[in-house]
């Protein structure tokens, strides 16, 4: 018999659901006053849930301008809530359909893991080097901007119906015994559907938009397309709707050392002009099955043995260098960093130093942080891979345990 979801069963999960929201984001002002009242507002929104009425709360919109300039629309944190309580569902269901060459939003499989399997693609496609190698280089346009809503909710209810019989987490168990799939397909379409222009609050000044390119704005797309972004589901959604596609590139096209994160695609392979003909008919797909365009000002094939950047990462051969434009981020963050907020800098540096660490990049990690301005407040290992404040141990310090990485 398929599993109903009770309202008890539902307040456990939001409180877990609760917890991941919660994460880093602990020393918030609106995580704060969420907790105070955390039983009555859980419960108020199991109601909702049980009752089918959900309807989230109107979203902030801004402007960020780095790593570049781009529009966010923030949910308010009880939306953020039920984006947890929804991905802790469906997440491990939807993976089991990915690729293994998807890399965004799946634990273990993150920028560096992405970064090694490009390096991976290259090396067997090339016979370690050994022959002419080059990879194509696909965007979409826009990506989160054209996403069309319906498509997406009907993708991801398609998807879960394919999900329901087979085996679940348990032995000998379907998704259909461990999940209210009924529940599930209503809050899919309850979440992709959603308009988030619809009563949203603008954060900051009209002018803000000023400069930014209208097809990276949810104020210029067609009515019932785009996605938030922002939003935890907005990431899982990107690799649901673009499933297809992948797929696609691998069984139909026969792409074997392909790879995607998030929108941002790769080909490897020993022959220009069979990677020039994979073009068309993916563009063509795009098109006529997602509503999606290449974008042609980022399209690509590149000499493998020159390098190739990808995911702020910059391959060749024999070494791993981090790109340019990574740097440059770095450096602004670096010299931004207010060292008087002494927890703030600590978590911040070796934040850095741990990105750094997955790069041949010694040389920029002196030039980056050996500085007077840092040298007041702590000290670097030998390497440069580890700083330390002067007189504290944040281990045994309980304020820094209850910032979180904030």
């Amino acid at each position: 018999m398929a599993y109903r979801l009770t309202r008890e069963d539902l307040l456990l999960d939001l409180h877990a659901a609760f917890v991941s929201a919660k994460r880093h984001k602990a020393s918030k002002p609106y995580v704060i006053k969420y907790e105070q009242n955390l039983d009555e507002n859980l419960n108020k929104l199991a109601d909702e849930l049980m009752a089918r009425r959900y309807k989230p709360e109107p979203s902030s919109c801004f402007v960020v301008e780095r790593p570049k300039k781009r529009e966010v629309f923030a949910a308010q944190f009880p939306d953020r809530v039920l984006h947890h309580l929804y991905y802790n569902y469906t997440h491990q269901m939807f993976e089991r359909l990915f690729i293994e060459d998807c890399y965004s939003c799946i634990p273990g499989r993150g920028t560096h893991y992405g970064i090694e399997r490009l390096k991976m693609h290259i090396r067997q496609a090339s016979h370690g080097y050994q022959q002419p190698c080059s990879v194509l280089k696909l965007d979409k346009r826009g990506y989160f901007m054209h996403i069309d809503r319906q498509r997406l909710a009907d993708i991801a209810c398609e998807d879960i119906i394919k999900m329901a019989p087979r085996r679940g987490r348990g032995i000998g168990r379907t998704w259909a015994d461990e999940l209210d799939i009924d529940f599930l397909l209503w809050l899919s379409r309850e979440i992709a559907l959603l308009d988030p222009r619809g009563n949203c609050r603008i954060a900051g000044s009209i002018e803000d938009w000023d400069g930014l390119d209208h097809a990276k704005s949810l104020f210029y797309t067609m009515d019932g397309c785009g996605l938030p972004i922002g939003n935890l589901t907005s990431q899982l959604f990107s690799n649901v709707y673009l499933n297809e596609f992948d797929q696609f590139m691998k069984r139909e096209l026969g792409c074997k050392h392909f790879g995607r994160y998030v929108d941002d695609s790769f080909v490897v392979g020993t022959s220009k002009e069979w990677l020039r003909s994979l073009i068309d008919p993916a563009e063509q797909f795009l098109a006529e099955r997602l509503g999606l365009e290449l974008n042609r000002n980022k399209l690509h094939i590149l000499d493998a043995y020159s390098g190739v950047e990808f995911l702020g990462a910059f391959v060749k051969n024999d070494r791993t260098y981090i790109s340019n434009a990574s740097i440059d981020r770095m450096i602004h963050n670096v010299n931004a960093i207010d060292i008087s907020d002494t927890i703030h800098t600590f978590l911040s540096i070796n934040s850095f130093l741990g990105v750094l660490s997955h790069y041949d990049s010694f040389n920029i990690r002196c030039r980056l942080f050996l500085t007077p301005k840092l040298l007041q407040i702590g000290y670097f290992d030998r390497d440069i891979t580890k700083f330390t404040l002067y007189n504290y141990s944040p281990l045994n310090n309980k304020s820094y345990e209850q910032n979180e990485w904030t």
